[in-house]
């Protein structure tokens, strides 16, 4: 049994036991405490979050983490502050409006005549193990509407280190977040500035 190994085991003997023993319920949020526009941020491009979609191996109101290769533990007092598929759009909605510098319209009126990116996110893989990794792997699109409409495929494989506790691993994915909506900002922009768009390496 490897060191890592050995501290992934003990985190999760230690959940498991709190469980049995009437520890209060713990709640996560993926939304970051400061997803408000930057000042130093252009404004930009109004935009739409389409609804996230999420692997259903990790769409459980309990976090899910990896103990190893091909096991998952379902972690029944720690748990998501809304449907993890949820958490994930709202906290990429805020990141994106943070990055550039413009309102998440969707199920908004969408002002005439403005040139508005539509985006969407299939999450592929959303992968947490304690003491190693946060890892998030997504396919999305940008699409611009208006007189030139154009769109553009991407995916993003980002992996965040974390720590051995669950808050370490739920800031990591924050920070992938916000590393995947700096990406789909990138490419929004060059849409709405008519540039040449290209999929971030």
């Amino acid at each position: 049994m490897t060191l890592q190994t050995s501290r992934v085991g003990a985190l999760l003997g230690a959940l498991l036991l709190a469980g049995c023993s009437s520890v209060p319920t713990h709640y996560y949020t993926l939304v970051a405490a400061d997803t408000g526009p930057s000042p130093a941020t252009p404004p930009g491009p109004a935009f739409q979050l389409q609804s996230v979609r999420i692997p259903v191996q990790v769409d459980q109101p309990s976090l899910v983490v990896r103990q190893s290769q091909g096991d998952l533990a379902i972690l029944d007092n720690e748990r998501w502050a809304a449907p993890l598929a949820d958490e994930f759009h709202d906290a990429l909605a805020g990141r994106l409006e943070q990055a550039l510098g413009g309102r998440d319209l969707a199920g908004m009126p969408k002002p005439a005549g403005v040139a508005l990116l539509n985006i969407r996110a299939d999450v592929r893989r959303f992968d947490s193990l304690p003491g190693n990794y946060a890892l998030i792997d997504v396919v999305w699109s940008v699409s611009l509407n208006g007189d030139q409409p154009r769109s553009l495929t991407c995916g993003s494989r980002l992996r965040v280190p974390a720590q051995a506790s669950l808050a370490s691993i739920v800031l990591a994915h924050q920070q992938a977040i916000g590393q995947l909506a700096n990406a789909i900002a990138g490419t929004g922009r060059a849409l709405a500035n008519q540039a040449q768009a290209t999929c971030p390496r």
